[in-house]
C-alpha cells in the first residue's frame, strides 16, 4: 500500500469542486460535488439516530435501491434535519437539478448535508450552486480539495488522503475526505465520510467492506458524545482500474479492505483530533481484553469521558478517571490488575500497575500530556484481545463555539 497525494480526485474517472453558493456569510465555499465519469456501485452507513435528516433518508433508499449511483451534492451551513416533508422534497429537486443537468437518472443522486438543525434549504441557492459546480468540476487534486473544504463547518482544516494498491496486476487508488469536528459520537457526528475507488467490486462485497470496517474506525471516535441527524459514510466504485473483480473471501478483497481501512481509519482520527476547541488527539489502548466486545466498551469509555477529556486538556496526569470510566463501560475487568500507561513524542511512563499508583515523575507526566498526541494505553491482563479508540481533549473553546454557534 502506498500513501499518494490526493482525496476524493484521486481515483480514475472522478471530478470534484467546491463553490460559494451563498448559503453561508462571507462568501465561504458551501456546496461540493463528487461526480464519476461512470456509474458505481455504491455503499453507505448512516446515523443510528432516530432523528434523521432528510438526506440521510434519501440515501438510505438510493443505497437500498438503485442499480447504480454517480455524483454526490454536498451542502453546508444547514443539515436540512428536523425540516419535515418540505425538506425531503428539497432533497428530490436537488436531485432532480442535479439529474437534468449532468444527464443521469436522479436516483443516482446522493446526497449530504451539514449545519444548523430545525432550517429550511435555500432551494433556489442550492438548484443554481448545483449548475455552478457541474461547471466548475475537474479531475485535480486541486479541485478535490475544495470539495473538501467545502463539506467544513467548524473544521479547522480540511481531511482528505489517497492510497493506491495492487490487484490483478493493475493500480487500484482509494481516496477520501470527510468532515465532522462537533456532534461527534457515530453509532453506524456531524460527520460526512465520502470514499471514491476506481475499484472493480460487486455492490455486496463493498457493503461487507465498508460495514466492517465501521465498527473499528467512525465508531471508536468521539468529541462530545453527541450522534448527529446526519451522520454518513458513502463508497463509490467505478470500476475504471479495470483489475479482476474483487470478490469476498479472497486475498484481493483483504487487500482492498486493508486500504479502506487506512483511509478510514486516517479521515475518523483527523475528525477526532479536529474536535472543536480541542489540542490534542486522545488515542486510547485498550491491551489484554478477553474479547473484541469488551476492549472496544473499555477504550470508548475512556475516550469519552468528560473528566478524562479535561484532564487531558490541563495535561494533567489524574489517572483515577480512567479507571473509573472503565468501572461504568459495562465491561467486566479487575480494576487491581489494570496497567496504565501515558506516552507521547515526549516519552512514555508508566502511572498505575496491577492498579496501584507507581513512583512516577509528575512534571515528565505534564511533558506527556502536552504534546499535540496523547496516547493512553490500559492493560487489563485477562486475554489476547485488543481495541483503539480516539478523542479529544475537553477545553473552554468547546463551549464557546457551541454557545454561539447558529450566530
Amino acid at each position: 500500500m502506498k500513501r499518494i497525494q490526493g482525496g476524493v480526485t484521486a481515483a480514475k474517472g472522478y471530478e470534484a469542486t467546491g463553490i460559494a453558493s451563498g448559503i453561508r456569510k462571507n462568501g465561504r465555499l458551501d456546496m461540493a460535488i463528487v461526480y464519476s465519469q461512470k456509474p458505481c456501485q455504491v455503499a453507505g452507513t448512516f446515523t443510528t439516530n432516530v432523528a434523521k435528516a432528510a438526506p440521510v433518508t434519501w440515501d438510505q433508499k438510493i443505497v437500498k435501491e438503485s442499480d447504480f449511483a454517480q455524483v454526490i451534492i454536498v451542502n453546508s451551513g444547514i443539515a436540512n434535519a428536523c425540516t419535515g416533508a418540505e425538506g425531503y422534497g428539497y432533497c428530490k429537486a436537488t436531485a432532480d437539478k442535479a439529474s437534468a443537468v449532468l444527464g443521469i437518472p436522479a436516483e443516482a443522486v446522493l446526497l449530504g448535508s451539514t449545519g444548523v438543525i430545525g432550517k429550511q434549504l435555500p432551494i433556489d441557492r442550492i438548484e443554481a450552486g448545483v449548475d455552478k459546480l457541474v461547471d466548475a468540476k475537474a479531475d485535480t487534486i486541486e479541485a478535490g480539495t475544495e470539495a473538501a473544504k467545502a463539506i467544513m463547518t467548524t473544521d479547522t482544516c480540511e481531511k482528505e488522503i489517497a492510497v493506491t494498491i495492487e490487484i490483478g496486476g493493475k493500480t487500484v487508488t482509494v481516496g477520501g475526505m470527510a468532515k465532522g469536528s462537533g456532534m461527534i459520537h457515530p453509532n453506524m457526528c456531524t460527520m460526512l465520510s465520502f470514499i471514491t475507488t476506481d475499484a472493480v467490486i460487486g455492490k455486496s462485497a463493498l457493503q461487507k467492506a465498508l460495514s466492517d470496517d465501521v465498527n473499528d474506525t467512525y465508531n471508536m471516535i468521539s468529541v462530545d458524545g453527541d450522534t448527529s441527524t446526519n451522520d454518513t459514510v458513502l463508497v463509490l466504485a467505478n470500476g475504471m482500474a479495470e483489475n479482476p473483480e474483487i470478490v469476498e473471501g479472497t486475498a484481493d478483497y483483504e487487500t482492498f479492505a486493508k486500504a479502506l481501512h487506512e483511509v478510514n481509519e486516517y479521515l475518523a482520527k483527523k475528525i477526532a483530533g479536529d474536535g472543536e476547541g480541542a489540542t490534542a488527539l486522545f488515542e486510547v489502548n485498550i491491551l489484554g481484553a478477553e474479547t473484541k466486545e469488551q476492549a472496544k466498551m473499555l477504550a470508548k469509555a475512556i475516550a469519552c469521558s468528560n473528566l478524562t477529556k479535561a484532564a487531558i486538556a490541563g495535561h494533567d496526569a489524574n489517572w483515577g478517571r480512567i479507571i473509573c470510566a472503565m468501572g461504568y463501560s459495562g465491561a467486566q475487568f479487575d480494576p487491581e490488575k489494570v496497567d496504565l500507561f501515558f506516552e507521547s513524542s515526549a516519552g512514555k511512563i508508566q502511572i498505575a500497575e496491577d492498579g496501584v499508583a507507581v513512583d512516577y515523575s509528575e512534571e515528565k507526566a505534564t511533558e506527556i500530556l502536552s504534546q499535540p498526541l496523547v496516547i493512553a494505553t490500559a492493560d487489563v491482563k485477562i486475554g489476547n484481545e485488543k481495541a483503539t479508540a480516539w478523542g479529544c481533549d475537553l477545553t473552554h473553546g468547546y463551549i464557546e463555539i457551541n454557545a454561539d454557534y447558529r450566530s
